[in-house]
């Protein structure tokens, strides 16, 4: 689709575009580097660095992908099989990865396994950019013909009002998706070509973003798509088809990336976006490019009321040295005490402002608590003013899952159902508490149980007790910002442990969760009432009901129903819409015990505000333990939806029944367990240490001298990166590393302050608030100056947050490009809101307040004391 330019501002505009797109082009000679990327002064080509595929299929991280001006704007250069293809669609196979630094290129042999279909992509640097290549020993599988094609992927967002050129037709890339679609005649959608040339240039305009890619002869034309009509994470797409009975090189691009002469990245100044308690380090980062060799003195600014920047301090800067792509500077201000707002100036840069105050953290975490908490409430209505972030969700859960099924979010159902329900038939008393588990709608049970333990913890040592929401379980209801005389943090307890006690009435047993049965579900944006009909399905009521075949794995199939499949029959509270979740039940004994740990935590919270709950769940708890000690552990285990390590999750049971009743066979247990979870002491230092009140001295001798190696272990961890924090390189981004090992140092320096000082507390906060790679944007949404204000809650398709959640934060993609998207928010593992991060930075940011305003731990003691 080309657009129309029918004025004159429109003429100059195109005139514009078309002179750009002929100027002289800037690029320098990419290089093979050390870490076998093509790399030049503003332009790197990475060429499968990183393996196809992941946990959730496509992550948009792998092929051919393009970084300009310190951006990586491009991925999935591959062949693939659709003009656009979806997170689940087919991917190819990484064979075989070879760089050929003689002929400065790499080459990468891929296969469709199920195809029966391979290729090998070439990518070569010329002086003017890059060539890339597909070649084909055999012809195409006849079924592929018209489907395989060479594809590009490009960021919307670094594109947004941008131009293009198309053999010189002109237009601009759409803001929202509305290019043209068609029925294939199987039925399916697919986009049609917004356009299409032998040569396409991106935001010609743009010497930033420009990129020109030329089909050489015999080669398809290029075609334009825009990904998003088939879904909202969809990409701009640049396709050529690959041709049918040919072979050797069938598709040749020269793609050709801009970059500015002389191109340096401006330093990046990484604080606190929060700022600072007048005890604490302030050390803020400077991040550098390697060729940025100037190194002017830094200043502190403090902001004054009529506007005037007055320094305070200046200082040189200290080299760190390098890490990842970029060398480090740092600038201590720590002297610097005076309560005050205040600004940092390096060289033209100049940060955001921040406070220095007494009290910097002491309502860092209530947006979590407020906000973040209720909107993620299922099975009730959250109302916030004029708002209403969704209706009461889920009521007509759950169906019991069927047998011998694999899921697509890492569930399954073994050969059994371990219930006394049949297969797809209602589990009645599953529709009430529990939080929606991240981005999602699932119940997860071991992120239910872990959340509810840490907002426990965060209760009885702070003595969290405010009311700012009304919570109503009896009408499904809550409302932010309307304060109920009830503690707000206890009222999330109680709803957590509402979703875990569902199970043990409904079942007998804790289950791996309930979950989204359909894949055209599972994506679902926006209120979370209106995903499936909230009515109790009836086979008797559906037409259709004899055809539902479940099979052994999902059906990769994004569509929902069209108008003749849809099934509106309706019978009281029951209806013949086959949209209901899944309830996946086999048993497994880590989430039994895991579930009661958190169900006898709960019981020390609930104690005098739902003494009726308190006592079922610290009963449900026991019988738990009871039943498995008698019995041999079921050790099922899929996915991440079957709870940790048996013997830690023990752990956890032990040391929370330990705590709520004080009986010595918990304390042996801990004891007996020790043993078995030293050698991962880094991951058990709360429940090891919580345990430490109520075990004898030989107990605190052993963690003592476990807790010496840890510390030492850690601080050389901590010393490679100059984030004072461990940065992990996962498929999914590392805050959780963060704020855990940051809770662990807590507890640490609570038992043996000598070993552990409070700034290895402060580091984690510090990185979360800014000082991190390759931004200074809080990853805490609403908190601080810049925060993540795009991310992936449930209302990312507006673009828009969900104030108090927390980002998984920086992904390090290989070999060295830390990345966190602020502008995008469809990269789950850096952008997507999880309850157990949220739960633990709630947990953290009171740790940090309690250490500056030197409070006492479990400052509310005689209130517990009075509970119990």
């Amino acid at each position: 689709m080309h657009i129309q330019l029918t004025n004159r501002r429109a003429s100059a505009l195109l005139a514009a575009l078309i002179s750009c797109a002929t100027l002289p082009a800037t690029a320098q000679q990419l290089a093979l580097n050390d870490s076998d990327y093509f790399a030049a002064r503003g332009a790197n080509v990475l060429v499968f660095s990183n393996p196809p595929g992941g946990t959730f299929n496509d992550a948009k991280t792998s092929g051919v992908e393009i970084i300009q001006h310190g951006v990586r704007v491009a991925t999935n250069g591959d062949v693939r099989l659709q003009p656009t293809p979806e997170q689940w669609d087919p991917l190819g196979e990484m064979v075989k990865r070879n760089v050929q630094r003689e002929g400065r290129r790499i080459d990468v042999t891929m296969r469709y396994r199920d195809e029966n279909f391979s290729y090998r992509i070439e990518s070569a640097a010329r002086k003017d950019g890059i060539a890339l290549r597909v070649y084909l020993d055999k012809p195409l599988p006849e079924k592929l013909a018209g489907r395989a094609g060479l594809n590009l992927e490009f960021l919307p967002a670094e594109y947004f009002g941008r131009g293009y050129l198309a053999d010189g037709n002109s237009g601009l890339l759409p803001r929202y998706p509305a290019g043209p679609m068609r029925l294939r005649a199987d039925g399916e959608s697919e986009p049609q070509a917004l356009a299409r040339g032998r040569q396409l240039v991106l935001a010609p305009e743009d010497p930033q973003r420009r990129i020109r890619i030329a089909a050489a002869d015999g080669t398809a034309d290029l075609q334009l798509f825009d990904g998003r009509n088939k879904a909202q994470n969809g990409w701009y797409v640049v396709r050529s088809l690959l041709p049918a009975h040919a072979t050797g090189k069938v598709a040749e691009w020269f793609i050709h990336i801009n970059t500015e002469p002389g191109w340096t990245r401006a330093p990046v100044i990484e604080h606190s976006q929060l700022g600072y308690h007048p005890a604490q380090q302030k050390r803020a980062l400077i991040e550098l490019d390697p060729h940025d060799s100037t190194r002017p003195q830094a200043r502190l600014l403090q902001v004054t009321a009529d506007g005037k920047l007055e320094e305070r301090f200046h200082s040189d800067v200290h080299d760190w040295g390098h890490y990842l792509r970029y060398d480090y500077a740092t600038f201590d201000f720590s002297s610097i005490t005076a309560p005050g707002l205040y600004v940092i100036e390096y060289g033209e840069q100049r940060s955001a402002p921040f406070r220095i105050a007494d009290d910097i953290y002491a309502d860092s975490w209530q947006l979590t608590l407020d906000l973040y908490f209720p909107v993620q409430m299922d099975h009730m209505r959250v109302r916030e003013a004029y708002r209403v972030w969704h209706g009461a969700s889920h009521l007509d859960d759950a169906l019991q899952a069927p047998v011998n099924y694999e899921h697509f979010d890492l569930y399954a159902q073994g050969p059994q159902t371990e219930t006394r329900f049949k297969p797809l038939q209602h589990i009645p008393g599953l529709d009430t508490g529990g939080w929606y588990d991240a981005g999602d709608y699932d119940i997860r049970t071991q992120s239910q149980y872990a959340t509810v333990r840490q907002l426990v913890h965060a209760w009885e040592d702070f003595g969290i007790d405010r009311d700012n929401t009304t919570v109503s379980q009896a009408k499904r209801y809550t409302q932010i910002h309307l304060p109920d005389g009830k503690s707000d943090i206890v009222q999330q307890i109680e709803h957590g442990s509402l979703a875990l006690l569902a199970q043990f009435r409904a079942v007998g047993h804790a289950i791996p969760g309930i979950v989204a049965a359909h894949l055209y579900q599972y994506p679902h944006l926006g209120d979370g009432s209106t995903k499936t009909d909230n009515l109790v399905y009836d086979p008797q009521l559906d037409p259709f009901a004899g055809e539902r075949k479940t099979g052994s794995m999902f059906a990769a199939d994004t569509d929902a129903p069209r108008p003749a499949q849809r099934v509106l029959n309706e019978r009281g509270r029951n209806s013949g819409a086959f949209d209901d979740r899944w309830a996946f039940t086999n048993r497994s004994s880590a989430l039994n015990y895991g579930s009661a740990a958190g169900l006898a935590a709960a019981s020390r919270a609930l104690r005098g505000y739902n003494d009726k709950l308190a006592a079922e769940s610290l009963h449900t708890a026991q019988q738990v333990w009871d039943y498995e000690n008698a019995h041999s552990p079921v050790l099922y285990h899929y996915g991440n939806t079957t709870g940790g390590r048996l013997e830690e999750e023990r752990l956890k049971a032990a040391v929370e029944l330990l705590k709520s009743t004080g009986e010595r066979r918990y304390a042996d247990a801990v004891r007996a367990l020790l043993p078995q979870v030293r050698e991962n002491f880094a991951f058990n230092i709360p429940e090891l240490l919580q345990a430490m009140p109520q075990m004898d001295d030989t107990y605190r001798k052993q963690i003592r001298a476990l807790a010496e190696k840890q510390v030492a272990q850690q601080r050389t961890i901590d010393s490679e990166t100059p984030f004072d924090v461990p940065i992990t390189r996962f498929g999914w981004a590392g805050n959780s590393a963060v704020v855990h090992n940051a809770i662990a140092n807590y507890y640490l320096h609570r038992a043996f302050p000598d070993l552990v000082d409070t700034e290895r507390v402060y580091a984690g906060l510090n990185y979360l608030f800014g000082t991190r790679p390759g931004s200074s944007t809080s990853f805490v949404s609403g908190v601080g100056a810049h925060s993540q204000t795009v991310a992936y809650g449930n209302n990312r398709a507006d673009f828009s947050f969900i104030p108090g959640g927390v980002v998984p934060g920086v992904l390090v993609l290989p070999p060295d490009f830390p990345e966190n998207k602020e502008n995008w928010p469809f990269f789950w593992g850096q952008n997507e809101y999880v309850i157990t991060l949220a739960a633990a930075y709630l947990y953290l940011a009171n740790a940090g307040n309690a250490l500056l305003a030197g409070e006492q731990v479990s400052a509310h003691s005689d209130r517990l004391e009075r509970r119990r």
